[in-house]
């Protein structure tokens, strides 16, 4: 039940990031799914218990500025002239997805460790594998109901690049994305699923510059100032894990020394050794 219910909203969620991507140009894509984490520590604060210290609050409200701020850019896309309202639409598919995102992953969490108690590296795997055997079980509902499949050969035929690069195309961006999903699911089963979104925003300032390279999109300084907050707010929450983890450090430490010194203070049959000042 539990693979069936993240397969589906996993397949959802696809389908609202291809409506995102089908009007907007890839740069600015890029830059509003920014706004998962911040989705992501919103659902890991009531289902996981995750802690929101106000330097990942700031992490979170430089990320919703970055992702809002592109609403009002008014671009073009590069192969196509799109309306307003289909630029809206898009951008609030993908805000909507990048929503269903975090929640998928605060649920794997809590899956893991509610639900799925056998911490073992098998659990992992048939969480990925049963998770996206129902998710493509949704897309494919979904291409026979709208009749899309019809249209496949046609696609397929006016692929700029040829048949054979469409397929190569489908194949490697099934392969790559499930490296990335062993991957994001092996950190949310050892850490947690805000670390694990991190971790993946963590390329989010290449795509746009890329984007400009390969596709020729613009980049204005609406963008820029958009990719700047958003490396900030990464930035931000990367120094929080930093403080988080030389707080754990310490206090290990510090309870290595007291139970040296308590060791110390007692003798082989449990007694401690009394000592007179001389």
């Amino acid at each position: 039940m539990v693979y069936v219910v993240l397969g589906v909203l996993v397949g959802a969620d696809c389908y609202l990031y291809s409506i995102g991507l089908l009007y907007l140009p890839v740069s600015t894509y890029s830059l509003i799914c920014a706004s998962q984490l911040a989705f992501n520590a919103f659902f890991s604060y009531f289902l996981n218990s995750q802690k929101l210290t106000p330097i990942i609050l700031n992490s979170l409200l430089l990320l919703t500025i970055s992702s809002t701020l592109l609403a009002f850019n008014n671009e073009d896309s590069n192969s196509q002239k799109v309306t307003k309202a289909q630029y809206v639409t898009s951008f609030l598919c993908t805000i909507g997805a990048s929503a269903g995102f975090g929640l998928v992953l605060s649920l794997q969490q809590l899956a893991f460790r509610k639900v799925l108690k056998r911490q073992t590296f098998t659990e992992v795997m048939d969480m990925i594998i049963y998770m996206s055997l129902v998710a493509s079980c949704v897309s494919l509902v979904g291409i026979f109901a709208s009749s899309e499949w019809k249209t496949l050969t046609s696609e397929m035929d006016n692929y700029k690049l040829g048949k054979v690069s469409y397929v190569m195309n489908l194949v490697w961006t099934a392969i790559t994305w499930q490296v990335f999903n062993i991957g994001g699911t092996g950190l949310i089963f050892e850490l947690s699923s805000l670390f694990s979104n991190a971790i993946s925003v963590l390329g989010l300032p290449v795509v746009p510059i890329m984007a400009v390279i390969i596709f020729h999109d613009k980049m204005n300084g609406l963008k820029v100032i958009s990719m700047v907050l958003a490396i900030w707010g990464f930035m931000s929450y990367v120094y929080q894990h930093y403080l988080d983890d030389k707080n754990l450090k310490r206090s290990v430490g510090i309870q290595r020394v007291e139970s040296s010194d308590t060791t110390e203070g007692e003798v082989p049959n449990g007694q401690k050794i009394e000592t007179s000042a001389s």
